[in-house]
């Protein structure tokens, strides 16, 4: 059991053990069913504390050969599947965290090489296991993996945890972004990503970056909070889950939805942020919550931009209405904006607004938020043109 090499399921354990934990493990049912085929790759995009990195946990806890997790998902949906058994613990595992890479990098002085680093520590994990399948010198994890298959026929999921953190955190390092996309590129694209890879899960907050119209990975799947499609139900809390939760602590429902209601998807699924209800039901109390995971500050470095039409469409959606946008131009990026579309999407994806993917409109999804929109219009000398 390594750090990145088929780690154990103490994650996910952790999660399984907290006072609330709602059951998603009916992903792994959707996982399962796309292992192997051309619907392999796939990129889940949402905002913090929307149980990315959960989601990420539980496939490795599930998948990675370096643990027993038979007990773990007993009592589970995932357990009454008929595939769960075939998969269990059966898979060599990556799992890159890449905001704890990059730290990592930092602290060490390799933030310029950053991905160099990470590939020289993996291969290393690599070598320790299968040594004597590696011979010579490798620097590209591309490479170490396609001789692994080759000689072993053993492949790999592997599973990325934030993996946008270097379009968000080193925006303006075009160099490294680059180099980490080559590095991507290298690993999931062409027939040696055919030939390694079980299955590669992604996760983050951005989408994968464009280059004009383009994807950088055009083969993956993608989910988003424009486009959730068949994972709509694993983007956050539904309402029934938030129902349960409040008859189980003694919770106002109706007061829930006013508070944190408002993200909805096909088939009216209603999408709730699991950290706000999380903290309600554990506190007692029903207020904001979304201070403990964003700052306004980065809501207002977005709106003071104040792109043609940006102050007029903030002030209509704080009165309640919604507004049509452009959601397709966005570059999947936190610098490329050319219009006021460019920031409602990347706000969209931030879970600071809601899409309407059917009327292209994008709202305030609920008061929680909405106080947010307002502290930002307060600090940004717009109190004069809105009454809050």
């Amino acid at each position: 059991m390594g750090i990145y090499l088929n780690p154990g399921n103490e994650g996910f354990l952790t999660s399984v053990r907290s006072k609330i934990y709602v059951d998603k493990t009916g992903l792994i049912h959707y996982t399962n069913e796309v292992i192997d085929t051309e619907d392999k790759f796939i990129c889940v995009s949402r905002p913090r504390r929307f149980g990315k990195s959960m989601a990420a946990k539980m496939l490795v806890a599930y998948y990675s050969c370096g643990c027993d997790s038979y007990e773990l998902f007993q009592g589970y949906s995932a357990a009454e599947e008929r595939t769960f058994y075939q998969h269990l613990n059966k898979y060599d595992v990556l799992r890159i965290d890449m905001q704890l890479t990059r730290s990592t990098a930092i602290n060490e002085g390799r933030q310029e090489r950053l991905t160099a680093y990470l590939q020289q520590k993996i291969i290393e994990e690599l070598q320790q296991e299968y040594g004597k399948h590696l011979c010579g010198t490798y620097h590209s994890l591309a490479n170490a993996i396609q001789e692994i298959t080759k000689t072993t026929g053993r492949k790999f999921i592997v599973i990325i945890d934030e993996w946008d953190c270097i379009f968000r955190e080193e925006k303006e390092n075009q160099k490294l972004q680059m180099e980490y996309i080559t590095f991507l590129r290298s690993l999931f694209k062409g027939a040696g990503a055919e030939e390694c890879i079980h299955l590669a899960y992604l996760t983050g907050i951005l989408p994968i970056k464009k280059y004009g119209t383009e994807s950088a990975l055009n083969n993956f799947d993608e989910y988003t909070m424009v486009n959730p499609k068949g994972l709509a139900d694993y983007v956050g809390f539904k309402e029934d889950e938030v129902r349960m939760l409040c008859e189980k602590y003694g919770m106002d429902f109706q007061e829930a939805r006013y508070w944190y209601d408002g993200y909805l998807f096909r088939k009216n699924i209603h999408i709730y942020n699991p950290r706000s209800i999380v903290q309600a039901m554990l506190n007692g109390e029903y207020e904001n919550y979304w201070t403990q995971t964003e700052t306004y500050e980065g809501l207002k470095s977005y709106i003071d931009l104040n792109y043609d039409g940006l102050k007029d469409a903030i002030t209509l959606m704080i009165g309640g209405e919604k507004c049509e946008i452009d959601a397709k131009s966005f570059q999947n990026d936190m610098t490329s904006f050319k219009s006021k579309d460019d920031i409602l999407t990347l706000l969209v994806h931030l879970g600071y607004l809601a899409y309407d993917k059917y009327k292209r409109k994008v709202s305030i999804p609920n008061e929680e938020i909405r106080e947010e929109f307002i502290r930002a219009v307060r600090n940004g000398g717009w109190e004069k043109s809105i009454n809050v």
